[in-house]
């Protein structure tokens, strides 16, 4: 008799184990089909009122007609190493939009620039006027500023001397801190 009791304890523990996560018959079923994403959508900001229709990128094969080779002349695992200076990829649609706010944004900073103000706390209110803030991962400093405009980045450069802007994917391991579309300047 002291042997079964271990055992059938032994087999109640197994049953409730694999058990776990299971649902029964009829529960979940008004659930939506296809797996709920893990993140929340970042809330838009500097969107235009029109935006270019994009043109698809042309598939140009390289000079050899075949495709370029990978890894070059990097050292091996170079590509894994880096991983974390990766940036997302940009459609053409996301790419005319990210375009468009850019154009927005240079717009107002231009107007920072005339001002002759470049104090961090001026580049950000410029930004604010467009609706980004904190939510769309603004980060300003000396001179250089990023902001995820719920589609794309757009980062650049705003001084005495130059305004750029570059559209971008946002970095998949952005630099800690400072918002998704700031170049990690460590590693992993």
């Amino acid at each position: 008799m002291s042997i079964r009791r271990p055992a059938a304890a032994a087999v109640l523990i197994a049953l409730t184990v694999t058990a776990c996560g299971t649902q029964q018959g009829g529960q979940g079923q008004a659930r939506a089909s296809g797996p709920s994403p893990s993140f929340s959508p970042r809330p838009e900001c500097a969107q235009a009122a029109e935006v270019p229709v994009a043109e698809p990128p042309s598939p140009l094969p390289g000079v050899d007609g075949g495709r370029a080779q990978e890894n070059g002349d990097a050292p091996p695992n170079y590509a894994d190493n880096h991983a974390y200076r990766m940036r997302a990829p940009l459609a053409a649609d996301q790419r005319a939009q990210g375009e468009a706010s850019a154009a927005l944004i240079r717009r107002e900073l231009e107007r920072v620039r005339e001002e002759g103000d470049f104090r961090d706390e001026r580049i950000a209110a410029a930004l604010r006027s467009l609706g980004c803030g904190e939510e769309h991962g603004v980060h300003v400093g000396y001179g250089f500023y990023s902001v995820h405009t719920g589609v794309v980045c757009v980062s650049g450069r705003v001084t005495a001397q130059e305004l750029t802007s570059e559209v971008h994917g946002a970095y998949a391991e952005p630099q800690p801190g400072t918002g998704p579309c700031v170049e990690n300047r460590g590693g992993h």
